[in-house]
């Protein structure tokens, strides 16, 4: 259990440290984006730059979770904070459908009188933003991508780097003369981009928190290991969950032979269990399998 603890906290540690250098990165972009999307007034800039904002909070929000995360186990909390990573990335799943929403919105009321913009511009801030997010991007996704928090911060980079390269093909429509209704039409293509990259960030928080098995994990196949181990009898009242991000558990009531050492039969459970299924945080409780004869109830005759 130390190895595991000490595994999970270089992992955040790590993620900590990408997530501090990608906030630097599009704290810069945001103020960039938002003072040229006034000034060329375009909508693809501007949702651009709603987006990066969102990313601002995304991180910011992760790396309190993070905090959180690392935060000793104690009182009613046995599992510490550890779900707050979990939570984090449901927050931002969510954030990013709201974004998607407002830009399709704005997009939609464009489309049939779309403004003039400055495509030269546009074109400049489409180029500084797929720089900056490609190497926000970079840094985050050679981090640990088991980690769900710091997943969630790298799809909100990765719609971001999408959405300026939109808005360079925007820039440059224009400025070739093109039809500024493109400008519209990219923000609704924007939207589309980043309410895909949020379907992740929701459905694994909220299997984490229904107390689903672990993505990938063959509980049946996993029952019949522990059932194919010699002196084990059979298995029952078997849960697998997961904590938060590389931290599944397991519970279960274990029935051996008469006899056996159970003791020993457990270990090598737990071998079993961490080596082929990648769970090293088990509670078994080993039963020995009773007789026919175990209870028997007779009558007793009453005295006259």
């Amino acid at each position: 259990m130390h190895s595991h603890n000490h595994a999970l906290e270089a992992r955040r540690s790590d993620s900590r440290r990408r997530l501090w250098i990608a906030l630097a990165i599009n704290a810069a972009m945001l103020a960039v984006g938002v003072v040229g999307g006034i000034l060329t007034g375009s909508l693809a800039v501007l949702a651009d730059a709603g987006h990066v904002l969102s990313d601002v909070g995304s991180i910011a929000l992760a790396l309190v979770a993070a905090g959180l995360a690392s935060r000793p186990a104690g009182g009613r909390r046995t599992f510490g904070y550890q779900r707050s990573e979990v939570l984090a990335a449901l927050v931002n799943g969510l954030l990013l459908v709201a974004v998607a929403v407002g830009v399709a919105v704005a997009a939609i009321g464009r489309l049939g009188d779309p403004p003039g913009i400055d495509g030269a511009g546009v074109l400049a801030l489409g180029a500084f933003g797929l720089a900056g997010n490609l190497a926000a991007t970079l840094v985050l996704v050679r981090g640990k991508r088991e980690d769900i928090n710091l997943e969630g911060v790298l799809r909100h980079s990765v719609a971001d780097a999408l959405g300026s390269l939109g808005v360079l093909v925007a820039g440059a429509v224009v400025l070739a003369g093109g039809s500024p209704i493109v400008d519209p039409i990219v923000g609704l293509l924007i939207a589309a981009l980043i309410l895909a990259s949020s379907w992740r960030l929701i459905v694994e928080p909220v299997d984490v928190l229904m107390e689903a098995a672990p993505a990938g994990l063959d509980v049946e196949g996993m029952g019949a290991a522990i059932c194919a181990e010699e002196g084990v009898r059979s298995v029952h009242d078997l849960h697998v969950w997961t904590v938060t991000a590389g931290f599944g558990a397991l519970a279960a009531h274990v029935v051996v032979a008469p006899a056996s050492d159970r003791d020993l039969i457990r270990r090598r459970l737990e071998v079993l269990l961490n080596e082929r299924f990648g769970i090293d945080h088990t509670t078994l409780q080993m039963e020995e399998e009773a007789g026919d004869a175990l209870l028997q109830v007779e009558e007793t005759p009453r005295n006259s």
